[in-house]
């Protein structure tokens, strides 16, 4: 089992920033990456970025956060961070981490099996 919990979200105006932590503990060493996934009212849940956990830390974005958002880790404190600059009315969500043990896919929802409650992001214009 892995617990996750995330934390840092709030409200900001556009342009501002934000970052957001996801706290891991228990079998940590099973995580192959971690993920954030954000999902917006009447919307579904989707992809937004994720970091290799061990070794090399590659990291994936979706494309419409890249050169905003950047993820990155600190496997000393089991935490995993996005920091989120240039924000905008559209990133309002709830921002959840996730992580997976399969190394074949870091985007898609299914491939993650252990979450977090979620940290509600919200921008205003």
């Amino acid at each position: 089992q892995v617990q996750l919990v995330e934390s840092g979200g709030g409200l900001v105006q556009a342009g501002g920033s934000l970052r957001l932590s996801c706290a891991a503990s228990g079998r940590t060493f099973s995580m192959y990456y971690v993920g954030w996934f954000r999902q917006a009212p009447g919307k579904e849940r989707e992809f937004v970025a994720a970091i290799r956990r061990w070794i090399i830390a590659n990291t994936y974005y979706t494309a419409s956060v890249k050169g905003r958002f950047t993820i990155s880790r600190d496997n000393a404190k089991n935490t995993v961070y996005l920091q989120m600059n240039n924000l905008k009315p559209e990133d309002t969500a709830v921002y959840y981490c996730a992580s997976t043990a399969d190394s074949s896919d870091y985007s898609g929802l299914s491939s993650y099996n252990y979450w977090g409650q979620g940290t509600q992001v919200t921008v205003s214009s």
